[in-house]
């Protein structure tokens, strides 16, 4: 049984309660830790003399025989990745002029990089705002975040500025890569809504299918952080389904669109480093191992596919 993961992520299980941005208090810790010890006990005990009401997760260890799947205990076991956010400075543009700056920064960035490392990849992603009435599309794109490194990410608000000159020349770009989950629908959005063809695009599922292994779509963004970075990322409805077309974005959602876009950069610079697992041989009916031979080693034209089996 797989656990499967989609580009909207599952509740974290919290309770209603608890909010993910509040860091745990000393006593916090100490009473986390007291269910964790009772939870590997014959008769668990929990101490309740803690003001603050503990995440569904934990508590769900007091019950000596709770049986849970291995979807549900990943889930529950969840909140102990600490949470992964972007640290550097967000650079926030919303008017025409202000994002035609931005965009001009970041392709200058990308040319200095390109001409000292070579290949260069960008993290992008995309916000819009979501409909909740049925025959009602969702809004077109509202937000675009762009990251190279672990120093700055450009937000930039184009349901308000559009889309300049200088930031369709940057998405146009096929010389270096726009990387994400998801991206080829975020390049089909941003087609319909706003007529500029992004180029090379990699989707980080696909590249992460063949670095890792298993079905691609098995690989969303926080998934990916999970498995490779030990990480969690948030993914709060409140801000993910939030009003990305307001006037000015709040910082929670700066945030959000920031870390999103941060986290594409570095996992597929992460990704990139690891090598291609190995295909398994392919077998012939009768169990012999077939391996392809260059129609040139047997002396055939290029255009004649030659197999054998060993």
């Amino acid at each position: 049984m797989e656990c499967s993961d989609s580009k909207e992520e599952p509740k974290n299980g919290r309770s209603s309660n608890w909010d993910d941005d509040q860091p745990f208090t000393l006593e916090d810790l100490e009473a986390i830790d007291a269910v964790f010890q009772s939870a590997s006990s014959k008769r668990p005990r929990l101490s309740t003399n803690h003001h603050r009401r503990l995440p569904n997760s934990i508590l769900a260890l007091q019950l000596p025989n709770s049986s849970l799947s291995p979807c549900q205990a990943k889930a529950k076991m969840r909140f102990r990745y600490p949470v992964m956010k972007f640290l550097g400075a967000i650079k926030y543009s919303r008017t025409n002029v202000d994002v035609e700056r931005a965009s001009m920064e970041v392709l200058k960035i990308v040319e200095a990089k390109k001409m000292e490392v070579g290949k260069v990849a960008i993290g992008f992603d995309i916000e819009w705002r979501a409909s909740f009435v049925k025959g009602v599309p969702p809004g077109r794109a509202a937000v675009m975040q762009i990251c190279l490194d672990t120093s700055h990410c450009y937000v930039m608000h184009i349901f308000h500025s559009g889309i300049p000159k200088s930031l369709q020349l940057l998405l146009e770009n096929s010389m270096f890569s726009k990387v994400g989950v998801g991206i080829g629908n975020d390049s089909v959005k941003i087609s319909k809504d706003y007529n500029v063809s992004i180029q090379a695009v990699e989707d980080l599922s696909y590249l992460a299918k063949q670095k890792l292994g298993g079905d691609s779509q098995k690989w969303s963004l926080a998934s990916l952080t999970e498995n490779l970075i030990s990480k969690q990322l948030l993914k709060p409805k409140r801000i993910q389904l939030g009003n990305w077309e307001t006037n000015v974005l709040s910082k929670d959602q700066l945030e959000y669109a920031a870390t999103d876009a941060f986290v594409s950069w570095y996992l597929y610079e992460v990704l990139r480093t690891l090598p291609d697992i190995e295909k398994p041989p392919m077998i012939d009916d009768k169990g012999g191992e077939l391996k392809d031979v260059s129609p040139q080693d047997l002396g055939r034209s290029p255009d004649q596919n030659v197999t054998v089996t060993l």
